[in-house]
């Protein structure tokens, strides 16, 4: 099975029963946003803290 499903069948599971359909959508994005991150990170595509404040600090401007 592919791993965002897997990602997506867990999370629904750990959810509450009165969850809303926004809850689960937003915890989904949530697991798919972290799995490509890790995809990212596998692959050498990082920046370091430093890099991460002066981006930030420019979008600021």
């Amino acid at each position: 099975m592919n791993l965002l499903k897997e990602a997506a069948i867990e999370t629904i599971k750990r959810l509450p029963d009165e969850c809303s359909l926004e809850d689960i959508m937003y915890e989904i994005d949530f697991a798919a946003q972290v799995l490509e991150g890790l995809k990212d990170a596998d692959a050498g595509r990082v920046i370091t803290t430093d890099e991460l404040l002066k981006r930030v600090e420019q979008w600021a401007r």
